[in-house]
């Protein structure tokens, strides 16, 4: 039975898989800090076990490491505004306590480890189809940070398999909810604030169910190595405009709620393509956006989302908080 330990496992992508994970039989040991949820955000487990640290701390992560065949690596100071606010920081830990945890793994004879990246590495494209060929042009430090360890990770792999998930923005719901995420955020202005607030429009922004994600991190524990080691590969559900996502929520949630445009400084726009990771993995979103919005309108009415104005389901507001910022 393997064991896989996954880094920043009880944030919002985590806290869905984790329990993906358990349900097929696996042993999974949380490395995480809880800075954005409780240990109680998962059901007891005898084959789940919580590690309270910090990535940083190198003497705790090779503790963390034992016995572990696979590492899910998700932690890190996530999105663009969370990492502006210290950037020093942000390379410390996205950065520098990344390759030190690769380092290690590989060292302690990990046998896989997939690393969660992101699309916004491709910064903005002009082509129609933005695939893994094309160069990689980081804007922010965030971004900048998930180039350099993809680098880091194809070139120091040693025997260890590797790949790397360029994941769209996630969307829908999780017992770690973030409301700071396009879909997210624009459904909570629908159920919770009768209007839809949308700052431009014309931005593509690509998109991918938070169960789709999930799907295929635990899918590539499996996944035959050949097929993956030492690449990357897109990961995304749909690509809309920011407008077509309003009118989606508009659509889901409620006709009769007005859309509000605002303008907006932030014109990223990018189309990514997912054609390789089907051709070559076979691998295709099965939920749309719709149900993504209708996932997180449903927790809303059931008060699995009670205050959707407490700072836990924003990362730059709960890493001001713990900055002092």
């Amino acid at each position: 039975m393997k064991h896989i330990l996954v880094t920043g496992g009880a944030a919002y992508v985590g806290a869905i898989l984790v329990p993906k994970l358990l349900n097929r039989g696996y042993e999974v040991s949380v490395l995480d800090l809880f800075l954005y949820a409780q240990q109680s955000v998962f059901a007891k487990n005898e084959k789940l076990h919580l590690l309270k640290g910090d990535l940083r701390d190198r003497d705790f992560v090779k503790r963390s490491l034992q016995g572990i065949d696979t590492v899910i690596h998700l932690a890190g100071i996530s999105n663009d505004p969370s990492s502006d606010l210290d950037p020093g920081l942000t390379k410390e830990v996205n950065i520098e306590a990344t390759k030190d945890l690769i380092a290690a793994a590989r060292d302690l004879g990990v046998r896989r480890f997939i690393n969660a990246s992101s699309s916004s590495v491709y910064g903005i494209k002009e082509e129609n189809d933005v695939t893994e060929e094309l160069c990689l042009e980081p804007l922010t430090v965030y971004s900048e940070s998930k180039a350099v360890i993809e680098d880091f990770l194809r070139k120091e792999r040693g025997a260890m398999v590797a790949v790397s998930v360029r994941s769209a923005t996630v969307c829908g719901f999780s017992p770690r909810m973030r409301l700071d995420l396009t879909v997210n955020i624009l459904t909570h202005h629908a159920v919770k604030k009768g209007q839809i607030r949308v700052f431009g429009g014309v931005q593509k922004r690509p998109n991918i169910h938070i169960e789709d994600i999930t799907d295929l991190y635990a899918e590539l524990v499996e996944t035959p190595a050949n097929l993956i080691d030492g690449k990357e590969f897109n990961a995304c559900g749909a690509n809309h405009t920011v407008m077509e996502i309003a009118t989606l929520v508009q659509d889901t949630v409620g006709p009769e709620i007005p859309i509000r445009v605002e303008p907006t400084n932030d014109l990223r726009s990018y189309h990514i393509s997912a054609s390789r990771i089907a051709k070559e993995l076979g691998f295709v979103p099965k939920r749309t956006i719709e149900d993504a919005i209708r996932d997180v309108a449903a927790a809303f009415a059931d008060k699995r989302i009670a205050d959707p104005e407490n700072d836990i389901h924003y990362n730059v507001r709960t890493m001001k908080k713990v900055l002092g910022a």
